[in-house]
């Protein structure tokens, strides 16, 4: 008969590591996104066909 509490406690072992994995990864984007230069946002004016706007 399987040994289902170690295959449960495998699986929820692995879980974690890769769940921490994936904390640590987004925790490395934050850290590099907050330290980059501030990106400079250019608005361009909107061109409007006159004839079609009602």
């Amino acid at each position: 008969m399987p040994d289902y509490q170690q295959m449960y406690l495998t699986m929820m072992r692995a879980t974690e590591k890769a769940l921490n994995i994936l904390i640590e990864a987004q925790q490395k984007c934050e850290e590099v996104y907050l330290s980059g230069e501030e990106t400079k946002i250019t608005l361009l004016p909107i061109h409007r066909d006159t004839e079609n706007d009602t």
